[in-house]
């Protein structure tokens, strides 16, 4: 069960590319020297390669076209870096891989992954970026891996990262922790977003979703529920962390819970979408099920539908309609079912709601309409057909239509299903 539905990752500074400092010109003239940065990758097991960039025109293009990039202008980032991207604008590898690199962003932005891929791959292979440069790349490249769903290659990218850059950091492990989810490698995901959370006393909000997510795929509904419960006092109005921990107290047969946790955002206004509203309107059902006197809780799930349609957040649909009249029959309403189960059936998939109707209006005497429902369920397709010719041939008895009545149980009497009520049936009625 995936109780996480997760959005598109976002990338940390992906979108603002560095400007080119650029160094002394060989053999021209020289600019003035730019303060050095001190080193991200102190440690980093690549020895720094020499910097090929000679031309002030490239740099001055280069960072134009980068300028473009940020700014969103992709037509004017294209008609720049496209020439140094493809080597046929600049003799210099270092202004060809930076190209590449804005064309990646701006191909990543189009929604174009394999070519963004592509581009990060050769920025990274014409070995002449500097450590720094280098190593932001293969971070980047990873991040894309991610969300093109080469989880595999994530995980290596990010891991050969740390391995060469000689850097840990927080998001790095949350990065791979998100691609072993969706490996289904839950223990290891686990692993991940525990490391990464220990690293920063401010967790992303994502990493717990993920950590309560995996924790339930494994088992440890315990574990999950405790960090599902942290995640939501943290942020008490946040819907989506409220639904992933209403969905792990259910898996968890803590139907009361979930159900007090639903009522409190409910009472507090904090329901924006339809599914709120039906799944506090299920919990009401399923304790009216457990319960004594299902009165109570079952009115208060038709309360809740009705209350979600007159707002219009609810969609009157199937879906809606159906837990109203589930709801409805359970308080006894049996009138409210029927209305309810007929306002649903509209845009039913098949005919066995119609023979649930069939069977209200055949115990509320309505004869002609019950058979008429019946016949509707057959004519939709439903997967016990006899149990629609049983309520026929109850209505056309009540009606006094006795050989109709016959004709309809004899094709009961076909359905397995109902064969031995059809037999006792016919048995009865020849006597």
């Amino acid at each position: 069960m995936k109780l996480v539905s997760f959005s598109k990752y976002l990338l940390a500074g992906l979108l603002v590319l560095p400007m080119v400092a650029t160094p002394a010109m060989a053999g021209g003239h020289k600019s003035e020297e730019p303060a050095k940065k001190e080193s991200q990758y102190p440690n980093a097991t690549r020895k720094e390669p020499k910097l090929d960039l000679t031309k002030q025109s490239d740099a001055d293009q280069l960072n134009k076209g980068l300028a473009a990039v940020n700014s969103g202008d992709s037509a004017t980032a294209k008609q720049i870096l496209q020439p140094f991207a493809d080597g046929t604008g600049t003799k210099s590898k270092y202004v060809q891989a930076l190209a590449q690199q804005g064309l990646a962003n701006v191909a990543y932005h189009a929604g174009d992954m394999n070519t963004a891929i592509d581009l990060l791959q050769k920025a990274l292979a014409n070995g002449v970026l500097p450590n720094d440069t280098y190593f932001g790349l293969e971070y980047e490249l990873a991040q894309f891996y991610l969300i093109h769903g080469d989880y595999q290659k994530s995980i290596d990218t990010v891991e050969k990262w740390r391995a060469e850059g000689r850097k840990e950091t927080a998001d790095s492990y949350a990065l791979e922790g998100k691609a072993y989810y969706r490996l289904d490698q839950y223990q290891k995901a686990i692993d991940s977003i525990k490391k990464a959370m220990s690293m920063t006393d401010k967790p992303d909000d994502s990493w717990n979703q993920v950590l309560a997510a995996s924790y339930a795929e494994t088992g440890n509904s315990d574990e999950a529920l405790a960090t599902a419960k942290q995640q939501l006092a943290k942020h008490p109005g946040d819907m989506t962390t409220l639904n992933n921990t209403v969905s792990l107290l259910v898996g968890a047969n803590k139907y009361s819970e979930a159900l007090d946790l639903m009522q409190d955002a409910y009472k507090k206004g904090e329901f924006k979408e339809s599914k709120s509203y039906i799944t506090l309107a299920k919990l009401h059902l399923m304790k009216a099920q457990d319960a004594n006197d299902p009165k109570p809780e079952a009115q208060a799930a038709v309360t809740v539908i009705k209350d979600g349609i007159s707002k219009g957040i609810v969609k009157p649909d199937y879906q809606a309609y159906r837990v109203e009249g589930d709801a409805a029959y359970l308080s006894d309403d049996i009138k409210g079912a029927i209305t309810a189960y007929d306002k649903a059936s509209t845009s039913a998939p098949d005919g066995e709601l119609d023979l649930q109707t069939a069977k209200l209006l055949l115990s509320e005497k309505k004869f002609s309409a019950g058979r008429l429902k019946a016949r509707s369920a057959l004519k939709r397709g439903i997967k016990h057909e006899g149990e629609a010719y049983v309520v026929i041939a109850e209505s056309e008895r009540a009606m006094h239509n006795e050989s109709a009545a016959i004709a309809a149980m004899r094709k009961a009497e076909k359905d397995p299903t109902t064969r031995a009520k059809a037999q006792a049936w016919l048995k009865k009625v020849s006597r």
